[in-house]
């Protein structure tokens, strides 16, 4: 042992010149309060990315907020516990001192724990209460800021903060004051921030304050979110307004408001951009794993939809196992001068395969790679590979073989290409570089079979016409869809990522209404926010409201082509 290793015990007496060993505190419990802005998970910070990372608890003050996980540049450790604060039997939050036990109870388990709140933290979230607990407990807190909604909601609504007609904020979380309405000021733009059971009220006092009837009011519900809904009208009608709006639809008496009134509020219809986005509020179904359909799913996110992705295959190994084996060691043997991926599941199946025999990216060294698109070659990437070969034009398996350099028995020292696919993978490629000269070795790595059907109230949405829109990236997408789940309405708008898949569409007797002009799913995803900007343009010119394909009227039977 070590002089440096030697531990003292108590009672012993020590050497002359032995090192006892510094005392090692246990690490000291802290919480931390991170602000998720409005609803937007755009406006996380990157603060609030970290903190949710390093997590070894979250806290929720409310079940909505988990749709920041979904998110792609957040993560949750492995294990990590997601709780939800309770609510009252009233509907309201808890108050301050049972908040706090809660976050106190988890604390005092060690580690980091993270409190995630709607808002700012000290600006639209009583947290106070709970931070001073900490602090009364022995435990640390620190405090992430986020965006503010007082801030970024009249944003959101198109509201121009930087008006000079002066800018005043009201937060009236628990009730409003007529009384303490005389203080507010009369003029310039005025942003309450309220619950929409107090709404009314606050419409009420806005007028008791001395602004007139006439001046311009705007109220906005779920704020920086996809469902933000913003309704106009004269400050001395809004109340009316309001009222007949919120008897067609359930909202919950605590969901936070903004009321708006003033100058600002006319320039509305030229600063609108959020609610205008194309796909705003759209329901879009995507027939692919989240895996596969990320990168689609995070672009018709920016256009304002919601997608729900539906696996339609099951990806599994190969029946027999030794082909794929021979490949593999065919590969770290050095048989081969390239390797083709044609697919993010290719690339898996060798990974784990190589990873099966201790080995990892390494074993693809002195190897030419080649992938068949963008989400492949990300794959690649993600796996630490460069690949030396990724289509520039189209997409595809006809696009990689159309770009594949022939054969050279100078230049090329080895003439087998490793070419691991599904079971269902068409010839193409294969076929593309046996005409280059290339022998290929064409293996199965991995079966697609197809999935389980999604549950049954998606089922009935994709019958009934509440989605959207369906975008389809292959043909199997479409038969393995019709085949779980049926047909989509015909109200629904099909997209589809190129004219393969078209036709497999018309095959099924759906017709198409919007195509990639270039085969790829944030073509995909782009064709089809460029198709609702034109539907939305079309119905304003023939002065008709817009409105979702999902709120038009049902047609009869099933789409056709």
């Amino acid at each position: 042992m070590n002089a440096s290793d030697h531990v003292s015990s108590p009672g012993i007496p020590q050497p002359a010149g032995t090192l006892t060993a510094p005392h090692a505190p246990a690490a000291r419990s802290r919480v931390i309060f991170v602000g998720t802005g409005p609803g937007d998970p755009d406006l996380l910070t990157l603060g609030a990315v970290a903190a949710i990372a390093e997590a070894s608890a979250v806290i929720l003050d409310r079940e909505h907020l988990r749709a920041m996980f979904d998110h792609p540049a957040v993560t949750v450790g492995e294990g990590v516990e997601i709780h939800v604060l309770p609510i009252q039997p009233s509907g309201k939050m808890l108050p301050p001192s049972q908040r706090a036990k809660q976050v106190l109870r988890l604390a005092g388990e060690g580690g980091r724990v993270v409190r995630l709140v709607s808002g700012d933290p000290f600006m639209d979230s009583a947290v106070a209460d709970e931070a001073a607990a900490c602090v009364r407990g022995g435990i640390d807190f620190e405090v992430i800021p986020g965006v503010s909604h007082l801030t970024a909601v009249p944003e959101y609504a198109g509201i121009s903060l930087n008006n000079a007609g002066g800018l005043h904020f009201v937060s009236a979380p628990d009730r409003v004051v007529k009384s303490q309405a005389a203080q507010w000021a009369t003029q310039g733009t005025l942003v309450i921030s309220t619950r929409a059971g107090l709404l009314v009220e606050a419409i009420e006092a806005a007028r008791a304050s001395g602004r007139p009837d006439e001046e311009s009011g705007l109220v906005t519900y779920f704020g920086g979110s996809i469902e933000q809904d913003t309704l106009a009208g004269p400050l001395g009608q809004l109340a009316e307004i309001v009222t007949a709006h919120e008897a067609d639809r359930e909202i919950d008496p605590e969901e936070p408001v903004h009321l708006m009134v003033g100058p600002a509020v006319e320039q509305r219809d030229d600063l609108s951009w959020y609610e205008t986005k194309p796909l705003f509020g759209w329901r879009v179904l995507v027939p692919r794993t989240k895996d596969q359909a990320g990168p689609m799913t995070n672009r018709l996110r920016t256009y304002g939809a919601t997608s729900e992705e539906v696996p339609t295959i099951s990806v599994e190994p190969p029946r027999s196992p030794q082909q794929m084996d021979k490949a593999i060691r065919g590969l770290v043997e050095g048989r081969f001068e390239w390797v083709a991926f044609t697919s993010v599941n290719a690339v898996k199946a060798v990974r784990e395969k190589l990873e099966d025999y201790g080995l990892d990216a390494r074993a693809l060294s002195g190897l030419k790679v080649a992938a068949v698109g963008r989400v492949t070659a990300g794959a690649l990437r993600d796996w630490g590979i460069e690949p030396d070969l990724v289509p520039s034009g189209e997409q595809s398996a006809a696009g990689l073989a159309a770009e594949w350099p022939p054969y050279d028995d100078v230049l090329d020292p080895i003439n087998r290409v490793f070419l691991p696919r599904a079971d269902i993978a068409t010839e193409t490629l294969s076929a593309g570089l046996s005409k280059l000269g290339w022998v290929v070795e064409d293996v199965t790595a991995y079966r697609t079979v197809r999935a389980a059907p999604p549950p049954a109230p998606t089922r009935e949405a994709i019958k009934t016409g509440q989605f959207d829109a369906v975008v389809f990236t292959s043909s199997s997408t479409v038969r393995n869809l019709v085949g779980i789940a049926g047909k989509p309405h015909a109200t629904t708008v099909i997209a589809v990522i190129g004219p393969a898949t078209a036709r497999t569409c018309e095959e099924h007797g759906l017709r198409v209404d919007v195509m990639a002009p270039n085969p790829g799913a944030l073509e995909l995803a782009d064709a089809l926010a460029t198709f609702a900007a034109e539907r939305r343009d079309a119905l304003i010119a023939a002065g008709e409201k817009v409105i979702k394909p999902s709120q038009t009227k049902r047609a009869n039977g099933r789409r056709r082509s």
